[in-house]
């Protein structure tokens, strides 16, 4: 595509030395949890009989994306706080924008997928069990994947046949459409647009139907109320609490113009590490049965 630049300089979140060890403490610690955390979760559902259910299967499915999601940004920004010059060659970006967009669309989509499972247990209770049948769930999640790829070579594409002759200084920790493609050395108004409608447009959709589930499930709960009701009400307003952290801060990042925003890298936080964070700690300290699950599962590996 005729570039000349080789490689761009991340300049991070900050310049200043002290902050920096600031961040790396907090988000080494915070990639810690997220490994371990999501990790935890996988093991447990896999071994534990008792959690056999499709929202369990589609759970173990969101832990494995959260490690891949976070892996893609944060080894990369520990080893950059370390350093003095911040570099990263083109190819490694565009891989890192690649990968990014295909784990974070996914992830959207399962978040969909999820909210879905919860309106069929809550509202259609009868065929539950007829509609998320085991192979339903990998056809679901099977989607979510390809659907994830779709999305992402779309914008890499747009992305790499953009001309880059001039600056190459990212002002961010990662490489993400909107900062790469400000660098550009030609009219980005076109490829802006049909960038923001792409991304954008998913993120909106996807969360507009999130609304929609749980507007009906609260809807029923309202109608016939009981104690397994609440029990269905407390994991959906977990699962809300997920999808908010998650989708807003995509919608402001890219249902939008790209312009430059200071403040974007600090907004893109929320949906590289917090919401990763945040999976495990609601799904396990807010679920008995999973929490049940790895008292059984650390009983076992004592003896």
């Amino acid at each position: 595509n005729f570039s000349q630049v080789t490689e761009f300089i991340l300049l991070g979140l900050s310049d200043t030395r002290e902050l920096q060890v600031l961040f790396l403490t907090f988000f080494f610690l915070a990639y810690a949890m997220i490994l371990l955390g999501n990790l935890l979760i996988i093991v447990t559902v896999r071994t534990d009989p008792k959690l056999s259910s499709p929202m369990y299967f589609l759970l173990c499915n969101l832990s494995f994306i959260d490690i891949c999601c976070t892996s893609v940004t944060s080894p990369r920004m520990l080893v950059d706080l370390l350093s003095q010059r911040k570099a990263i060659a083109f190819e490694d970006c565009i891989a890192q924008l690649f990968f990014l967009h295909f784990i974070g669309a996914s992830e959207m989509f399962l978040l969909t997928v999820m909210a879905y499972d919860r309106y069929t247990a809550i509202c259609k209770p009868l065929h539950y069990t007829t509609i998320m049948s085991r192979r339903v769930c990998w056809v679901l999640v099977s989607a979510c994947w390809a659907g994830g790829f779709l999305h992402s070579i779309v914008q890499t594409l747009l992305t790499i046949q953009l001309p880059f002759c001039g600056p190459n200084k990212i002002d961010s920790y990662f490489c993400d459409v909107p900062s790469v493609i400000r660098l550009a050395c030609t009219d980005i108004y076109v490829t802006e647009w049909l960038m923001a409608s792409n991304s954008g447009l998913i993120s909106l959709v996807c969360f507009l139907v999130l609304v929609t589930s749980y507007t009906f499930i609260l809807v029923t709960i309202r109608i016939r109320f009981t104690e397994g009701h609440w029990k269905a009400l407390s994991t959906c307003a977990s699962h809300v609490m997920v999808v908010t952290l998650f989708f807003v801060p995509c919608i402001f990042i890219y249902l939008r113009p790209f312009s430059t925003s200071p403040s974007d890298k600090h907004i893109c936080m929320l949906y590289t590490v917090f919401s990763p964070v945040m999976n495990p700690l609601i799904y396990t300290l807010r679920n008995n049965e999973v929490k049940a699950s790895i008292w059984r599962l650390w009983k076992r590996c004592k003896v």
